[in-house]
This record gives structure tokens, C-alpha cells and sequence, in this order.
């Protein structure tokens, strides 16, 4: 069995009492003393901090980077301009996903893109496969480079402290901004995986990643596990690859397009030109797919789980592909968020695509079948600075 890697957070995680867990091969936190349901909601009321410094972290440059960028990603590369981002998916030659990932141009002469951490070196080897047809290069910076997520209503406040009260990025989800902060050189994007209206992922040198992650505490902010990031961002209905995207509980390729969020990653515009998987994926758009993803919520008392399987009316439509019990804040009629809190189990299900809205639907939990709604989304997120539940 191999050594578990270890961020340069890693010390600190284990100072501040966390239990700390194997995920893609990183040793990382799960959860802090204060639990996984305390995390989640401090992060909708305050902000929660996120070590994010697991996730492969790639440069591409040289004269064919764009070239080689729109090859093997579904997204219009050449779409972005210095200070932008976007998500984007690698797709497989057969129309499923390689993996999910984010493209930042913070400068005119590279890019950065983030992977998952589990995947960054079979995403490495399979742009291997691409990488002698085009003059460019791709260099893992993964262990050099740090980064941490930063979310929730005060995210924007405590980052102007740090800043002098500079404009952390523009308005506008997916801006850039290279910033000064406290002296050290901080990148910053409009971006995040928890769904809060607020929210930034921080980029700096690893060597100093300790000293943003302890100001950052000092400021308000609090640890927040995988736990708790898992359960945020679920309720803002992101998907995650291994559950959403990939492969089946069969073994069996999920198509790019059962996932609602292709149809921002996957572009077929002129200038986009061949990609791997186009005509694939334009046939998955055009004709749908035979199985979709898509949020569900419990109606009855239990908590569905990942793999449970799915009825309606008696027969056999799928299963859940990610769920648990997720907490929330309550609001009053005005719209202000109280200290009232609920609970409710919600999730992903992995569903033939006759399945409709209106459909009652039933899920095997521990042996009972219990009642479950298709829903349109789990989160409101419109309405800054919260993200509200949607019952």
C-alpha cells in the first residue's frame, strides 16, 4: 500500500483536531471537532475555509496551447480572456468523462487547469496521448502551488482585510484577480463547490499557503472538512466525479450529457472545431440519453445513500448516485435568515430518462421502500448572500 500524500495544511489539520482521512490518495480532513453539520451551516451563515491544495493543479503553455486545449476539452477554450475562468470536462473518445476540471487564464501566455485530485495522473497520461500532435506542454505543479477555498456569506469581507480593502475579482462568477495580500502574492478566482452566492478559491505558493490558511481563521473563518463540502455541495446540486460522472454502479460509462451541467461545459461553436468525442456528444444533445442524472429529495422519514436503488411504480429505474441528511437554515417571511435550523435527506439518482417531474418515485432504503420526488434543485441560489433551501 503506498503513502498517503500530505498538503503543506497537513500539521495544522491535525493541531486543530481533525479526523483526518485516505480520499484520492491524500491524507485530508474529514471532519473538526465541531462536526460536519456545525461546518455546513457555518459556512451558509459565515464562511468555511476548505484546503483544496489535494487538487492536481496543471500549467499548459506554449505556442499550441489553445490548439491542444480545444482538443481535449469540451469547453471553447478560445472563449476566455485573461481574467476569466471556466468549467470545462475531459472527455473520452466514447462519450464519457475522463473527468470534470476548471480552466483559469490569469495571464495572456498560459492557463491553469485544476483537476480531481484522484484522477490527476490518469488525466496526465491520457493528454500524453494527445501532447506529440501539438507544441505545447503540461506541468503538474500540484506540489509547489497551494490552494484554499474560501466561502460563504463573509468570504468577500474577511478577503478585503487581507487585501487593504482592495476589490478582491470583478462582480461576476469565474473573474480573476492576482492580488497583494499581507505582502504575499495571492490568485484569486470568483469560484467555488459549495453553491454559495459568495464565494473564492485562492491560489499561492505552498510555502505559504500556512500563513493564509491561520490568517484566514484569525479573520472568522472556519476549518471545514470533506464532510461538510460534500454535503454543500450536494444541496447545491454540483456533481462529483465518481458519482455523477464516470462510471455506473455497473461498471457501465455514464454518457457527458445524463449530467445537466454539459450543456455549459460542452460547447459546439465553429471556432471550437474538432474535439474528442464531438459528433458523440452533439448525438447525446440532440437525442438524449437513456439514463439522466437528476436531484431527488426524500419525502418520507429516512436518509437514501449512494447506491440505493430506485423504483417506480414497481419497477426498476435506477439508483442514488450520492446522498445524505443535509442541514439548513431556516428564514422568516421578510427573507432574513434565523438561528433555526432543519434537516432533510436529498441526493443525486441516476434514473432512466422517462422519468419525469411529476413522477413519485420509491427508494430502497434498508429494505423499505421509501417515497421520493424529482426535484428542480435542491438550493436557491439568487439571492446573495445566502443560498436558501429549496423544501
Amino acid at each position: 500500500m503506498s503513502e498517503l500524500k500530505r498538503t503543506p495544511l497537513y500539521a495544522v489539520h491535525v493541531a486543530a483536531g481533525a479526523t483526518m482521512v485516505d480520499f484520492g490518495g491524500w491524507e485530508m480532513p474529514i471532519q473538526y471537532p465541531a462536526g460536519i453539520v456545525a461546518e455546513h451551516l457555518y459556512d451558509r451563515k459565515h464562511c468555511g475555509i476548505f484546503d483544496v491544495s489535494h487538487m492536481g493543479r496543471l500549467v499548459v503553455e506554449g505556442p499550441q496551447r489553445v490548439e491542444f486545449l480545444q482538443k481535449v476539452l469540451s469547453s471553447n477554450v478560445a472563449a476566455l480572456v485573461p481574467g476569466r475562468a471556466q468549467y470545462c470536462i475531459i472527455p473520452t473518445e466514447t462519450g464519457g468523462a475522463v473527468d470534470d476540471a476548471y480552466l483559469y487564464m490569469f495571464e495572456e501566455d498560459r492557463y491553469l487547469l485544476i483537476v480531481n485530485a484522484s484522477n490527476t495522473d490518469k488525466d496526465l497520461a491520457h493528454f500524453a496521448r494527445y501532447l506529440p500532435d501539438y507544441d505545447c506542454t503540461v506541468t503538474n505543479i500540484t506540489d509547489t502551488y497551494s490552494s484554499i477555498a474560501v466561502q460563504g456569506p463573509e468570504a468577500e469581507a474577511i478577503l478585503r482585510v487581507l487585501s487593504g480593502g482592495a476589490e478582491i475579482t470583478g462582480p461576476r462568477k469565474n473573474d480573476l484577480n492576482e492580488l497583494v495580500m499581507e505582502g504575499h502574492t495571492v490568485r484569486v478566482s470568483r469560484t467555488g463547490y459549495t453553491g454559495d452566492p459568495i464565494g473564492f478559491e485562492l491560489f499561492i505558493e505552498a510555502d505559504q499557503v500556512v500563513w493564509l490558511w491561520n490568517r484566514l481563521v484569525e479573520l472568522g473563518a472556519a476549518p471545514t472538512g470533506l464532510g461538510a463540502r460534500d454535503t454543500l455541495r450536494l444541496e447545491a446540486g454540483l456533481p462529483l466525479y465518481g458519482h455523477e460522472m464516470g462510471q455506473d454502479r455497473s461498471g457501465v460509462e455514464m454518457p457527458i450529457f445524463a449530467v445537466s451541467l454539459a450543456r455549459f461545459a460542452v460547447s459546439f461553436k465553429e471556432e471550437k472545431g474538432d474535439f474528442v468525442a464531438r459528433d458523440l456528444l452533439l448525438a447525446q444533445k440532440e437525442q438524449g440519453t437513456p439514463k439522466k442524472v437528476i436531484p431527488v429529495a426524500l419525502a418520507d422519514r429516512g436518509v437514501m445513500r449512494a447506491g440505493m436503488d430506485i423504483y417506480k411504480d414497481g419497477v426498476h429505474v435506477g439508483w442514488v448516485t450520492s446522498g445524505t441528511m443535509v442541514p439548513y437554515y431556516k428564514f422568516d417571511e421578510a427573507g432574513n435568515i434565523l438561528d433555526a435550523t432543519g434537516k432533510r435527506s436529498i441526493g443525486f439518482a441516476y434514473v432512466d430518462s422517462t422519468v419525469t417531474m411529476e413522477d413519485v418515485l420509491e427508494i430502497d432504503v434498508r429494505g423499505k421502500r421509501l417515497k421520493a420526488r424529482p426535484v428542480a434543485k435542491h438550493m436557491d441560489q439568487t439571492q446573495p448572500p445566502y443560498g436558501r433551501a429549496v423544501l
